[in-house]
């Protein structure tokens, strides 16, 4: 049973209509494919996609689904990933590679500011450039970003994590991405699951300046501290080791991804506790799966194969008909959607079941 409140009730008719919005794009791009071939073009239409790191299989659902696309649509799409979360010169280096072999765009899902010249570069010189998942820090360093609301996405959990607690003081702990680097997708998820919890962020901008302690919508809380997690498994392990050395009466953990999430899970249960409420965002189908084994309490899923799919496409729209995409209404992005899962549903907060997000998971 879903249980809605306003304010996510007016995000997920937003994501509803994005990915309605992203359905029809997505028929178009059959039939746009199917005249493609047809016509026997020789012009190759050049796309890289380049993301973070193949370690997370987010990553790797979108890389699915670029060639997917691109397959359908005859486009020429090469692949390239950081070596790991993070890495910028690997994608520094993919990003000179499309530039001299004249691809059309690039797909991106940047590591760092540390990309961005490169895209500003690649963009002057004629290059489509669209950012996936994580908008870049610089808005000129893309044309356009096809992303979850990451905030809305962090909201989501933090509304759920209150609920949840039932009036309990909340003892949290936030597993982040990065501690030496500002990612927008880092701090928008951070600051979306306190907002959510009705905690005062401060510099909305910033993690970690929040006051320690003080009251959100259902009680008193106090913030451990934020660890880095490069999200992986064995860096929510480790952070959530830090953050239990510091407070063993941790009942809550806020992590930036799934692989962080069960690495901070496997931390909790190696000392023996089993009354955390873990939350996080992906929604991948290993996810989803951790939330009905009880691993997760809920996570806000996202659409990754959608974002690569949708990208492919605008490239191949905007070669062929000159139509740019455009961003959603009142976003400064295309809005790919999110959606709760949990199967433990609390009043006032919108959900569906691990049923319903198993089979949507990534789509």
């Amino acid at each position: 049973m879903n249980h809605t409140a306003p304010g996510a009730l007016r995000r997920r008719l937003i994501a509803a209509g994005s990915l309605t919005a992203a359905a029809a794009l997505a028929l178009t791009g059959c039939a746009a494919g199917a005249d493609a071939g047809d016509s026997g073009d020789a012009d190759a239409i050049g796309v890289s996609l380049i993301v973070k790191t193949t370690t997370n299989p987010f990553f790797v659902a979108m890389q699915d689904g670029a060639e997917a696309a691109a397959d359908e649509l005859g486009v020429e799409l090469t692949l390239a990933a950081g070596k790991e979360d993070g890495d910028e010169d690997t994608q520094i280096q993919a990003i000179e590679n499309a530039i001299s072999k004249g691809d059309a765009g690039i797909l991106i899902t940047p590591n760092g500011p540390g990309v961005e010249d490169a895209l500003v570069k690649a963009r002057d010189a004629g290059l489509f450039v669209i950012a996936l998942d994580t908008p870049p820090a610089d808005p000129d360093a893309v044309d356009i970003t096809f992303a979850t609301d990451n905030f809305a996405a962090g909201q989501e959990i933090g509304e759920w994590t209150a609920a949840k607690l039932a009036g309990e003081t909340a003892t949290i702990a936030l597993i982040d991405l990065f501690d030496d680097k500002i990612v927008s997708v880092d701090v928008d998820r951070d600051q979306g699951f306190l907002d959510g919890m009705g905690i005062d962020t401060a510099d909305a901008a910033v993690n970690g300046d929040e006051a320690k302690s003080g009251t959100y919508s259902g009680g008193d809380y106090e913030i451990v501290g934020n660890e880095a997690s490069g999200g992986a498994e064995d860096g929510g392990r480790t952070a959530a080791e830090t953050l239990l050395s510091k407070n063993p009466d941790i009942n809550v953990v806020y992590t930036i991804n799934e692989p962080a999430a069960y690495g901070a899970y496997e931390a909790f249960k190696a000392a023996g506790k089993d009354d955390v409420i873990v939350v996080s965002v992906d929604g991948g189908c290993a996810g989803v799966e951790q939330v009905g084994e009880g691993v997760i309490g809920a996570t806000s899923q996202q659409y990754p194969v959608k974002m690569a799919e949708l990208g492919v496409q605008a490239i191949f729209d905007l070669v062929k008909t000159g139509k740019a995409p455009e961003t959603t209404e009142g976003l400064d992005f295309f809005d790919t959607g999110v959606a709760l899962v949990t199967d433990d549903p609390q009043d006032g907060v919108e959900s569906i079941d691990t049923a319903q997000g198993g089979e949507i998971c990534w789509g």
